[in-house]
């Protein structure tokens, strides 16, 4: 078997703790389940990387604007933030593992995530 490493998959997830982390690549989508947009940011560093999904909805408002103003770009009403504008923006991260049970099937699960943003 041959198995496909994507780029920036060459490196493992980032251990728990706080990293100074560049976002690579955007990816934006809609979620499975209840259909709510989303951007998923790709960041690393030397030592790993983490994936983080930010929904665009009420709740994950606070914390996309805490993203943005950790990156150093401030929101102004009535003005559209662009992800693009996420790309090669350093910041600090802290990454941990998120336990939760999902919604359908009622399973414990677990995701590799990254909080509390700050700049770099």
């Amino acid at each position: 078997m041959k198995i496909a490493v994507d780029k920036g998959q060459d490196k493992g997830f980032l251990p728990d703790g706080r990293h100074l982390v560049t976002i690579t690549h955007i990816e934006e989508g809609t979620s499975e389940h209840q259909g709510v947009p989303f951007f998923a940011a790709h960041m690393e560093s030397e030592d790993g990387y983490v994936d983080q999904r930010f929904y665009n909805s009420p709740a994950g408002h606070p914390i996309i604007l805490s993203l943005y103003a950790a990156v150093g770009i401030k929101p102004e009403e009535g003005k559209d933030l662009d992800t693009k504008e996420l790309l090669g923006k350093h910041l600090s991260v802290e990454v941990s593992d998120h336990h939760y049970t999902d919604a359908a099937s009622g399973n414990e699960r677990s995701v590799r995530q990254a909080t509390g943003f700050r700049a770099a």
